[in-house]
């Protein structure tokens, strides 16, 4: 019969006059019995009891135990946690710390007595300092930093770090990411300050990164955070966007400076080795000169000496031999030949293949151009010409 039936709950059938809600008591009578068939079978009892009679505590102990067992193994299955590869887990007793557990199924006791706290070792997380989600999203209280050289710089920089103690990182620190966090700025603040904007903005940033997770490490270890920092990325770092102008023109500047520079260099580095090696080589044939000097000076010196020394020890014979050598030497390169004509002899040798010879090894090399030629004959002196004359009246009186 549907709830909504106008005739639900009379007594008596159809033909009752009695209208009204079931009867609560009847209702527990029957659960009662329905109870006590069940409990009845475990005792090996009779029958049902009567419906008519109340309920009574003896008949419930049987129901109340059964609930009160079910309850019990559900609270004791409250203490079973599961520990992945990588976590984990810290048991509070009473909420003081007790023991950490190693992966598995593990249990403790159920709650209020124990709790379980389960830390990742092996995840890692990840802060964002100057910034939020993107580098476009600026948080100028912490990006703006002051360098050594007192110039203003925007730094956005990540820092992933992982846990290496579970319970310095549960019970030392209310909020670690904020530690995190704070400790990352202040150590970058601290080595951006003792360093110049260029070294900074280029050259140096990886060396900024590395010196700032060595201090942060240092600041997180002495607060025992249980955090270690993994790696800190440099993700942007410029001048402020007030003077992004002023700053790309002293860029510009310092480029063209560093291409004249450049230019400069290797301008020198052709120019310079060239005069040192021709200053080299001048160097060289002039002390080549002065040793030829040298030697020919020291030879010619003891040459005159060993002549000395001949000459001390026969005068005339040395003074003789010098004047011949001294004639040989002259006549050697001369094509003129000299006759004794008071020799009387008829007979005039000439040496013509040695003339000859003399004459080919001799001759006047071809003028160069521009340059006047040599006359075929040096016209004669009148001294020369009255010798020769009277040396051809000469030898006319000697012949017979």
């Amino acid at each position: 019969m549907s709830l909504n039936d106008p005739q639900w709950g009379k007594r008596g059938g159809s033909g009752g006059g009695n209208e009204g809600p079931p009867d609560l008591d009847e209702m527990w009578r029957n659960f009662n019995q329905k109870l006590n068939r069940i409990f009845s079978r475990r005792k090996g009892g009779g029958g049902p009891s009567s419906g008519s009679e109340p309920p009574s505590f003896r008949n419930l102990g049987g129901g109340v135990g059964l609930l009160v067992g079910l309850i019990l193994v559900i609270w004791l299955a409250s203490g079973l946690y599961i520990v992945v590869e990588g976590q984990r887990g810290v048991v509070l007793t009473f909420g003081k710390f007790t023991e950490i557990t190693n992966s598995g199924l593990r249990w403790h006791l159920p709650y209020p007595i124990q709790s379980a706290e389960i830390v990742d070792l092996t995840g890692v997380r990840t802060v964002e300092v100057g910034y939020r989600n993107s580098v476009k999203t600026k948080v100028p209280r912490e990006s703006l930093m002051l360098t050594d050289d007192e110039n203003i710089i925007d730094i956005q920089f990540a820092v992933q770090y992982t846990l290496k103690e579970p319970t310095e990182y549960l019970f030392n620190n209310r909020r670690p990411e904020e530690s995190v966090l704070q400790a990352a700025e202040t150590a970058t603040r601290e080595v951006v300050g003792k360093s110049k904007m260029d070294y900074v903005l280029y050259e140096g940033r990886e060396q900024v990164a590395a010196q700032a997770q060595k201090l942060m490490q240092e600041i997180l270890d002495r607060y025992k955070t249980g955090v270690a920092i993994s790696k800190v990325t440099m993700q942007n770092a410029q001048p402020p966007e007030q003077v992004q102008g002023a700053f790309d023109d002293a860029v510009r500047a310092k480029q063209d400076l560093e291409r004249q520079k450049n230019e400069g260099q290797s301008y020198y580095n052709d120019v310079v080795p060239k005069a040192r090696g021709t200053a080299s080589r001048l160097f060289e044939e002039a002390n080549g000169y002065r040793q030829s000097v040298i030697q020919n000076a020291e030879g010619e010196a003891s040459r005159f000496k060993q002549v000395l020394s001949e000459y001390n020890r026969a005068p005339g014979v040395m003074r003789d031999r010098l004047y011949i050598e001294t004639l040989q030497q002259i006549l050697s390169s001369t094509t003129k030949v000299l006759v004794d004509a008071r020799a009387g002899s008829n007979l005039l040798y000439l040496p013509l293949d040695k003339l000859m010879q003399m004459s080919g090894a001799t001759l006047p090399e071809a003028p160069a151009a521009g340059t006047p030629p040599r006359p075929l004959a040096e016209p004669v002196a009148p001294g020369d010409a009255r010798s020769r004359d009277s040396l051809r009246q000469r030898d006319r009186e000697g012949r017979p």
